[in-house]
This record gives structure tokens, C-alpha cells and sequence, in this order.
């Protein structure tokens, strides 16, 4: 593998008994991607994290009955070697992250709305730690009739873990005490808006969450030390005119801390915004197409690319992030891949 390509896995809603988990490579100087390895025996891996030495990727196997699998990486060929599974004890886990510190993986289950937390043994396998059930509703009846968590992730230093749960309104936070996740505080937002997704800005100053359900993105002023967050700016995810979908998906800062893209089903499209270098505020400046349908993840390459999982056309896309106004531009390239739902970039 030369310098110019890096190296992503993505997941995918496939069965056990099909590749679900692929290896692919970006080319850097085009954009251009290509399958290097598949990996078989996980249902529907929706949520993909690895390690930072790169040799131990986790997933989720988003099914009625939730699982998390630990895999060693081969670092010749990237391919995946089974540790260990693990229950979640509940239903459709969509998301998986590991601790800042590396000795926890962390899980969210969205159908039957709690949160897990696994010990990382020193070979890498996973070992239950901490479970904790959710409980409550909000104001849709449909989708937020019970406790809902969609994304489960730790703070920049690592001091709180927080959790997007859809079907409270609410941004939980915990603290990891010996693999328990002990109640700290949580952070409403709006009746109705569903929050999703979540990224923090390089600065740890600001962070910025992605609402499903009424299609909000909101900007957040961020306090390490008693984590809390405090809500600066709410604006839409989709762009002027356009109906909502209760379908927006995901949000990414880029590295450079001046450029933020969120994603949206209803209009398959990716929102730019600049952020303001002073406040942290948000200006939308434009929506593109992902060139296929239901764009439910995507990830920012250092190298100056943006890659779009469009779940139902099949298909990954990349596009070109000018450096200068963060705007995108498609390569012209994609790569057929089955229901693609994770982009996880691995070597950047």
C-alpha cells in the first residue's frame, strides 16, 4: 500500500452467511476506490471503531438480538480474525465507540433503549462491565414512544461518556467508574428533535449534534470540566424550501476545525457550514447531492476527501473537499458496495 491511498473498512446490512464487513482503498489522487478484503459471520454490522495501533476493529451486529464482536487485524492484509462476541442482552445496537483510553468499548441499543460497556482484555476480547436501561418518552408518539439511544461516544479528554437518545430528547452524560456507567447528567433538547449524532470540535470548545427528527443541527458551547452543555445556535440540516423528512443522519467536523457536513436521508444530500473561528457558530453555505440514495453515514479523509455511504442505491461516493471554501466536488468515482451504513477510515 503506497502513501497515496488510504485505507477504510465499511459495515453494512447484510446476513451472516454474506461479506459484511469490507476493506477498501481511496486513492488520493483521484478518488478512486477498490475492495481489498471482506469479512463474513456478522449480520448487519452497522457500526464500525478501531484502535488506535489498528490492530483490533469492533462492530455491532444490529439484529433482534444484539451483539458486539472484537476482531485482530493482520497487518499485512488487513483482514479480520475473530476474538470474541458478546451479547448486548437487548436489540439493534447502531453504534460502537471505544473509551479515549482504550480499555472500554461502548455500545448503544436503540430498539431497546440502554447502553453497555465491555472491559478490553489484554488479547483484545471483549468482557460486560456495565449496562444501563434507559427509560421514559417524548412527544412523538411514533418514534419516540420509549428510550431511543443512538450514538454512545466519550468526550474529547475522556472524563464523561455521553449518548444521543432519540426517544428522550435528551444528551445523557456518564462517568465510566470501573466499567459502570454511573449518572452524571443529562441535557435536553428540543421536544421533538430526536438527537442522533454528535462530534466535538478539534478545540473541545464546541460541539455540534445532528437531530432526526426535526432535522436540526445544533451548536453547543462545551464545559470539560462539569460537562455540561449549553445550546449557542439551532439551525436546519436541510436547505431552504425543502420538506422535512424526520431522516437527517449524520455530522462530522473536518480536522481543520473550519468546515461542518451533515447528512440527510429525505434529500440525500450533505450540508456544508463554516464555522466562525471565534464563537464556533454556524453559516450554511451549500447542499450537494451524494449521488445515490439514503446517505445514513459518512467520513472526512485527511487527504482532502469526503466519502458518502448511500445505504439503499448501494454505492459509495467520494468527493473532493476544496481546502480553501470546504466545498465538495464529486470524483465521478463509487464503489458498489451492499447497503453501506459505516465509513471507517483506518490509515489516513
Amino acid at each position: 500500500m503506497n502513501d497515496n491511498t488510504s485505507l477504510f473498512y465499511a459495515g453494512t446490512y447484510t446476513r451472516e452467511d454474506e461479506p459484511g464487513i469490507f476493506l477498501c482503498a481511496l486513492d488520493l489522487g483521484s478518488g478512486r476506490m477498490e475492495i481489498v478484503n471482506r469479512t463474513d459471520g456478522i449480520a448487519n454490522s452497522s457500526f464500525l471503531a478501531v484502535n488506535k495501533a489498528q490492530d483490533r476493529l469492533y462492530a455491532v451486529s444490529e439484529t433482534d438480538e444484539g451483539e458486539v464482536f472484537a476482531y485482530a487485524v493482520d497487518a499485512e492484509t488487513g483482514g479480520l480474525h475473530l476474538l470474541n462476541r458478546q451479547p448486548t442482552q437487548g436489540a439493534a445496537p447502531c453504534y460502537i465507540s471505544l473509551s479515549r483510553d482504550e480499555s472500554h468499548v461502548l455500545a448503544a441499543n436503540y430498539t431497546s433503549g440502554h447502553v453497555n460497556a465491555y472491559r478490553i482484555e489484554n488479547n483484545g476480547e471483549l468482557a460486560p462491565s456495565g449496562l444501563v436501561q434507559h427509560k421514559g418518552s417524548s412527544v412523538n408518539r411514533e418514534r419516540q414512544e420509549g428510550a431511543h439511544p443512538h450514538s454512545i461516544f466519550q468526550d474529547p479528554d475522556g472524563k464523561y461518556t455521553l449518548v444521543c437518545d432519540l426517544g428522550l430528547d435528551e444528551i445523557v452524560f456518564y462517568r465510566l467508574e470501573e466499567g459502570k456507567l454511573v449518572s452524571h447528567h443529562a441535557v435536553k433538547t428540543a421536544p421533538g428533535a430526536g438527537p442522533r449524532h454528535f462530534d466535538f470540535h478539534p478545540s473541545g470548545r464546541w460541539a455540534y449534534g445532528i437531530n432526526e427528527l426535526d432535522d436540526t443541527v445544533n451548536v453547543y458551547e462545551f464545559d470539560a470540566q462539569t460537562g455540561d452543555l449549553n445550546v449557542l445556535q439551532t439551525l436546519s440540516a436541510l436547505p431552504e424550501g425543502a420538506a422535512r423528512g424526520s431522516a437527517s443522519a449524520d455530522i462530522h467536523v473536518t480536522p481543520c476545525g473550519r468546515f461542518l457536513y451533515a447528512s440527510n436521508r429525505s434529500e440525500d444530500s450533505i450540508g456544508l457550514y463554516h464555522i466562525h473561528p471565534s464563537t464556533g457558530i454556524l453559516t450554511a453555505v451549500e447542499w450537494v447531492s451524494t449521488n445515490g440514495k439514503t446517505p445514513r453515514n459518512f467520513a472526512i479523509f485527511k487527504g482532502g476527501y469526503l466519502l458518502a455511504a448511500n445505504q439503499n442505491s448501494n454505492t459509495i461516493v467520494s468527493f473532493r473537499i476544496d481546502k480553501e471554501s470546504g466545498r465538495l466536488t464529486p470524483t465521478g468515482y463509487e464503489l458498489e458496495v451492499p447497503k453501506p451504513v459505516c465509513i471507517l477510515p483506518i490509515r489516513k
